[in-house]
């Protein structure tokens, strides 16, 4: 079965004979405050900034889901006001799971088949409201779209006084960002990363990290007071799900630098949209400067959509499901780079060869 859910999704082939290598070293038996285990998520962190071009000043932590990184967030800016913007369900979710932190929270929705307008943010945000946090989710996987790294650039611009918040659980590994265009970066790994769920990535910048340590709550599980602590010494304040590091490290030093994959998936998007609009399928995002690069949705009735992934489930394709609203009407299909070319081109032959 080959699976372009968009997360849960398909891991790299590589990785089964990566978690065998892993049980024959011992790594998963050693102890996490050990020199073993320091080397190991060292070397890992070496790897990410290498081949995700990561800042060398910019720390790298291990969480537990993209969804702990809100609470970790949310708990180490306990005071801090925090303006979250989104158009989808995920972002959404972020603000309302903030909200019963600090309900004096904002939130300014927008449509999703808009580009973030940056002028009617500014009528919004009135110059007297000075987020210490902006939140924004950079690939909504609900609705298959983006907020490309020249908007990131104008609310860097906008918010220069703020510490920039972005959800990449959909792209991080996948596409090339400007790091420096926010403070705070946080993906899950079983999405672009290629590798089985259960762990978290979060990259922090030294003006959020300085902030953290300024506000000083620690009192909360898994602080990112506690966690600058901890890797100092290239440690986690709790157990760490040390399989997935050994895999994460394993996966970045196999991997092509995200330079050459950000281009892969941009060009094989195009070409996923081209392939189903010349089908006479309608994609769930009209307007093609908002479309996401990693993650596409397809529309159609409701009767429609279940028999194509009932279908395509039997040809050995696992679509994904339509997300809230869309569930029904919707198939989504993930362009992560552990799915191979030609695993798309089984995917375009099932759909070549379909009648409804």
């Amino acid at each position: 079965m080959i699976s372009f859910y968009p997360g849960p999704s398909q891991i790299y082939p590589q990785v089964k004979d990566f978690m065998i290598e892993a049980a024959d070293t011992g790594i998963l038996s050693v102890n996490h405050r050990s020199e073993e285990f320091v080397d190991l998520s060292k070397k890992c962190q070496q790897l990410m900034r290498q081949k995700l071009g990561i800042p060398t000043n910019y720390q790298i932590f291990y969480c537990s889901s993209a969804t702990e990184c809100w609470e970790i967030i949310s708990e180490s800016f306990l005071s801090a006001f925090s303006l979250h913007i989104f158009n989808g369900a995920f972002g959404e979710k972020w603000f309302e799971y903030r909200k019963k932190i600090m309900p004096n929270a904002m939130g300014i929705p927008f449509h999703y088949q808009r580009d973030l307008g940056m002028n009617q943010l500014r009528k919004l945000v009135k110059p007297e409201i000075k987020p210490e946090l902006v939140c924004v989710t950079q690939n909504e996987t609900s609705n298959c779209t983006q907020i490309k790294n020249k908007k990131l650039r104008k609310l860097r611009k906008q918010f220069n006084e703020s510490l920039i918040c972005v959800d990449a659980t959909s792209s991080m590994a996948g596409i090339k960002f400007d790091w420096h265009l926010a403070d705070i970066w946080f993906s899950s790994v079983q999405k672009c990363f290629g590798l089985p769920a259960g762990m978290s990535i979060m990259v922090c910048s030294p003006n959020a990290v300085e902030r953290a340590l300024e506000l000083n709550h620690n009192q909360h599980y898994n602080s990112l007071v506690s966690m600058v602590d901890k890797m100092k010494a290239y440690q986690t304040t709790h157990t760490p799900n040390v399989l997935n590091i050994f895999l994460l490290k394993k996966v970045m030093d196999m991997v092509e630098p995200i330079e050459t994959l950000s281009k892969k998936m941009k060009v094989r998007s195009r070409m996923l949209n081209k392939f189903f609009i010349d089908k006479g399928y309608r994609l769930l995002v009209e307007n093609s400067s908002v479309r996401s690069y990693t993650v596409m949705g397809v529309k159609g009735e409701a009767s429609k959509i279940a028999q194509i992934k009932k279908d395509a489930k039997s040809a050995g394709l696992l679509l994904g499901n339509g997300y809230g609203n869309w569930k029904q009407n919707t198939f989504r299909i993930a362009n992560f780079p552990a799915l191979s070319d030609h695993n798309f081109e089984e995917l375009k032959d099932f759909f070549s060869n379909y009648k409804m």
